[in-house]
C-alpha cells in the first residue's frame, strides 16, 4: 500500500487517540503539506523536534493498528463487498424476473453505499 495512503488511513482510524500536539503536527505535515521547517517556524520549535514528533506519532498510530487491526478489517470487508457487487453485476447480465432484478439492484446500491 502507498505509504501516504497508509498514513492517512492510520490517522483517519486512530487520530482521535492522539494528543492535540501530535494531531497538530501530523495535520500540518500530512494534510496541509507543510515542510518540517515551516512547521518548526510556526510552532517555534526546532526542525528536529518536528521530525521526532512525526516519527513518534507514526509509530503510535502503527502500534494502534498492530493491536486493533481496524484498517486491515476494513480493507477485508471492502474487498468482500466489492466481490459481492461483482457477483450481483454478473447476475444482472442474465435474464432475471422483476422482483429478483429489483432485489439485485437494491443490493448493489447498498454495496455502493458501503464501499464509498
Amino acid at each position: 500500500m502507498d505509504d501516504i495512503l497508509h498514513l492517512t488511513l492510520l490517522y483517519d482510524f486512530y487520530g482521535e487517540l492522539l494528543t492535540e500536539k501530535q494531531k497538530q503536527v501530523y495535520e500540518m505535515h500530512y494534510q496541509n503539506d507543510l515542510s518540517l521547517s515551516e512547521i518548526a517556524e510556526e510552532l517555534s520549535i526546532s526542525r528536529q523536534a518536528v521530525r521526532d514528533q512525526l516519527l513518534r506519532t507514526e509509530k503510535i498510530l502503527q502500534g494502534y493498528e498492530e493491536t486493533l487491526h481496524l484498517i486491515s478489517r476494513f480493507q477485508e470487508q471492502r474487498r468482500a463487498v466489492e466481490e459481492m457487487k461483482a457477483v450481483m453485476e454478473a447476475m444482472e447480465r442474465e435474464p432475471l424476473d422483476g422482483k429478483l432484478a429489483e432485489a439485485v439492484s437494491k443490493m448493489k446500491k447498498i454495496a455502493d453505499g458501503i464501499i464509498f
